[in-house]
């Protein structure tokens, strides 16, 4: 009897039944997986709608000791799909907070869309880095979550947008908000620190007076003009971009980058890329497309790609990674996996789990970007 079931255990390990997918009691199947995804969604819709109702209605989010005002707009049709959303940041920044009222009624009635909401958030604060403080990143979250849930917005088609202060905002966001927009577009803005590494699933447009040289705003524009034409080169697949410059316009360009609206309106968001290029900018994540750190340090990065069931990890100054898996990325039936400087770290199964599919609701509340399964890496070993 011993004899049989040690032939029996060798033959399941054979087959694959060693892995950890069946070794989880609680493996789900993908059909159970879909269904689950659904429900758990609804459920968080629901108790979503429920207690933020006030806040939607006096259009005023309070978080901690901040409070962002906004205002929304409709134009046109609701597509099949959902509506599309247009953040625009107002400009001002360190000046008294009357003037920066004044510039955000201003911008409400700057621009007009063919199709969508059009969102205008009024800054927390009135400092020069009014659009990308750290909590700005905590009420994007927010807003995002409340508008797929009560305006029933498409999380595919989430723009950003900003001019002069709102600018230096789209700047900074963008690259480390990448996974929740579909494309960004940059006006007379100054970029500060930001890197444009994490723009690589994110198209992205600059739009720049040609006699707009406070802070050498027009230099820069071009500058990164150049940096994202290598990164392009370099990476076919990624870095989408538009720069415009205005021949003999100031700061304030007679609201010619207007025309980002249109520009952006060709792209949807991929949830689900192939490729990650993920650099930690001075407001740390988590969690960026399928990746989390769940320990990041300013200025990490690293560089993921999957193909078919392999996943490579080009580059990495990280000490480890979770990677977050469904059956968009990969075929959870199968084997997976991980290489790392020429060796496999991960050879196997990666269970569906419910904890996983409530965990990535409960963080990002997109039914458009949840994990069935993750692989814990560390990469240093």
């Amino acid at each position: 009897m011993k004899r049989y079931l040690i032939i029996l255990l060798l033959f399941d390990f054979i087959i694959g039944r060693g892995s950890n997918k069946y070794f989880d009691q609680n493996s789900l199947s993908k059909l159970e997986s879909q269904r689950l995804e659904k429900k758990l969604y609804t459920d968080f819709k629901e108790n979503l709608l429920l207690k933020r109702d006030s806040e939607m209605k006096a259009r005023l989010i309070k978080i901690n000791n901040k409070e962002i005002k906004f205002d929304i707009k409709f134009f046109g049709k609701k597509s099949e799909g959902g509506w599309s959303l247009f953040f625009s940041l107002h400009g001002g920044g360190s000046v008294p907070k009357s003037e920066n009222d004044r510039l955000w009624i201003r911008h409400k009635t700057l621009y007009e869309l063919e199709d969508g909401i059009l969102f205008t958030p009024r800054s927390p604060t009135n400092t020069w880095n009014m659009w990308h403080q750290s909590h700005i990143d905590t009420f994007f979250n927010r807003i995002i979550q409340n508008m797929i849930a009560f305006h029933d917005v498409d999380p595919n088609k989430i723009y950003l947008m900003g001019r002069s202060a709102g600018g230096d905002g789209v700047y900074q966001l963008a690259p480390r908000m990448a996974d929740r927009f579909a494309a960004a577009a940059m006006s007379a803005g100054h970029p500060n620190e930001a890197s444009p590494l994490g723009l690589r699933n994110i198209p992205f447009t600059i739009h720049m007076g040609e006699l707009d040289d406070l802070y050498d705003r027009n230099k820069v524009a071009i500058d990164w003009g150049d940096q994202l034409k290598v990164l392009q080169k370099n990476d076919p697949g990624g870095y989408e971009y538009f720069v415009k410059i205005y021949k003999g316009k100031p700061h304030w360009m007679d609201n010619l980058e207007a025309s980002a609206l249109i520009w952006m309106s060709d792209f949807i968001r991929n949830p689900y890329p192939g490729k990650i290029i993920w650099r930690q900018d001075d407001v740390l994540h988590r969690r960026f497309y399928w990746l989390k750190n769940i320990n990041p340090s300013v200025g990490d990065l690293i560089d993921v790609e999957i193909s078919g069931q392999v996943i490579n990890i080009n580059s990495s100054t990280v000490s480890s990674v979770i990677i977050q898996l469904n059956d968009n990325l990969i075929d959870m039936d199968k084997k997976v996996v991980v290489k790392y400087r020429g060796k496999n770290l991960y050879n196997g199964y990666v269970s569906r789990n419910e904890n996983i599919i409530k965990d990535s609701i409960l963080e990002y509340g997109d039914p458009q970007s949840i994990y069935y399964g993750q692989i814990f890496l560390s990469l240093f070993d």
